[in-house]
């Protein structure tokens, strides 16, 4: 395996990316007018953390990591390639700069964000660690 296996993380990114677009829009349109948007955002985490398991899941089956280096390699490039997007698209997106983007979040809201995105990245270690017999 590649030292910055490239296959996987795109798939890994894509299928989180995907995951999380989706149940954004739930969040955005269904549940943050009933709950307001920081309970909304705080509760979409867990859910974005199974779907990383399961996604880190099936990209460590379909191309066999089985290596604790590729495996870390794979889920900080796909966390690389999440926060690019987030902090260029996405902002522009919201009309938001990068400052906005922390001061207009809720502290609470903000670390559940970033735990979020530090399991994302670690995921695939942490499965090949698990699962490695």
């Amino acid at each position: 395996m590649a030292l910055l296996p490239l296959k996987p993380a795109l798939t890994y990114f894509g299928l989180v990316f995907a995951a999380g677009f989706l149940l954004g829009t739930v969040r955005v349109i269904a549940v943050a007018p009933v709950v307001g948007e920081q309970a909304a955002e705080i509760l979409e985490i867990p859910l974005m953390v199974i779907v990383s398991w399961l996604s880190a899941r099936l990209v460590i089956r379909r191309f066999a990591i089985t290596q604790k280096a590729p495996a870390l390699a794979t889920g900080v490039f796909a966390l690389g390639l999440l926060l690019l997007l987030e902090f260029t698209l996405v902002l522009q997106l919201r009309g938001l700069t990068i400052e906005q983007y922390f001061t207009q979040r809720e502290p609470l809201a903000l670390a559940a964000y970033f735990t979020g995105l530090l399991l994302f990245g670690l995921m695939p270690r942490i499965l090949v660690t698990i699962y490695r017999h």
